[in-house]
């Protein structure tokens, strides 16, 4: 099957800057897709030239196999629900809602049921009249997201559609964003620079950096398995070790940190003396008084920050490198206290080896 979105070598600059370079990426109908990045990476750019508010240097842009090359935005099967919402103030929410019909030429009863069934389904029953200024942050960005839907699109663009929201509500609506889009099938493209929020919501997540798709994967497979260290990096929290290969026998390496030796596993194949660097996430570090078998690295305690359900650890080790450890609290974990020595293990299954 066809892909619904297709980018082929997509690159756009502004003067000397090189915000787009020569994208390639295909999505398909239904996905929940999210791009990913930090401010400045590219993900913006790509996102208004899909709506057509930016047109590239090269490459092509195609939805739903057509190709997008002198379509105006407002003749694509695209809408677009920016961050700050753009509501109009002095329209109800049900005009709000309804603006971009009428342009369309809908009116009458045909105009009221669907503001009606869009009501319903964002679970604003009985707040069409209000204006804006009385609602709830996550209430306006659910008008938000009616009004944006209203004209069933193919393809639905969100620009960091949660920014505005607190914390707890945030968290709330991502599920119900994710709840939405399977009961609609509509295509989604969320922009976002939060990775948690990415995490939620994606299928598939497109990092960018500089311009480029660095990986595209589902989210597991990203935190998991990222390509380099860029990628590690920048999906939730890791340590980096480094080190040197000292033997490879099929997947399984043996590696030496300048006087301890640790057993990993990889993918790719490695010589002899070359110099690596090992990801591991803090939640699979267990730290102890106790030498375990395996791999097991004696350590100092740094740094801790007690959080409740888990305490945060910082911890030095003999080699002088620093590893972060998450590890929940519970009656099993003693905790370690400031500059005491105990014991980081992990298992060769959860390390990752890095040559970039």
């Amino acid at each position: 099957m066809a892909p619904f979105i297709r980018l082929n070598q997509v690159s756009k600059s502004f003067g000397p800057v090189r915000a787009v370079n020569a994208v390639d990426l295909e999505i398909d109908k239904g996905e929940l897709f999210c791009l990913l990045g930090a401010s400045g990476s590219g993900k913006t750019t790509l996102l208004r030239m899909l709506a057509g508010f930016e047109r590239p240097d090269s490459g092509t842009v195609e939805i739903d196999g057509q190709d997008m090359a002198g379509v105006d935005p407002a003749d694509r099967p695209v809408n677009i629900m920016f961050q700050n919402y753009a509501l109009f103030p002095h329209y109800s929410v049900a005009k709000n809602i309804g603006y971009g019909l009428v342009r369309q030429g809908v009116s009458g009863q045909a105009l009221q049921d669907r503001v009606d069934e869009l009501l319903r389904m964002v679970r604003l029953e009985g707040y069409g009249s209000r204006t804006p200024h009385q609602l709830s942050g996550g209430q306006r960005q659910r008008v938000a997201l009616a009004r944006a839907l209203a004209r069933r699109p193919k393809l639905l663009l969100l620009d960091e559609p949660l920014a505005a929201l607190d914390k707890k509500l945030r968290e709330d609506t991502q599920f119900e964003l994710v709840s939405l889009q399977e009961q609609l099938g509509t295509t989604f493209m969320v922009v976002t620079h939060d990775q948690e929020e990415a995490m939620v919501l994606a299928d598939r997540i497109g990092v960018m950096d500089q311009g480029g798709l660095v990986q595209v994967d589902r989210p597991r497979t990203l935190y998991e398995k990222p390509v380099n260290k860029f990628i590690a990096d920048f999906l939730g929290s890791v340590s980096f070790l480094d080190a040197t290969i000292k033997s490879q026998k099929n997947d399984h390496v043996q590696l030496d940190m300048g006087g301890g030796v640790i057993s990993a596993l990889a993918e790719q194949t490695f010589d002899k003396g070359d110099d690596v660097t090992v990801a591991i996430r803090p939640e699979k570090i267990t730290l102890s008084r106790k030498k375990t078998s395996g791999n097991c690295l004696k350590v100092t305690v740094e740094d801790i920050a007690y959080t409740g359900v888990a305490t945060y650890y910082r911890v030095l080790t003999e080699q002088g490198q620093m590893l972060k450890i998450h590890q929940q609290n519970s009656p099993e974990n003693a905790p370690l206290d400031w500059d005491e020595t105990g014991y980081a293990s992990f298992q060769a299954q959860h390390t990752i080896v890095l040559t970039g």
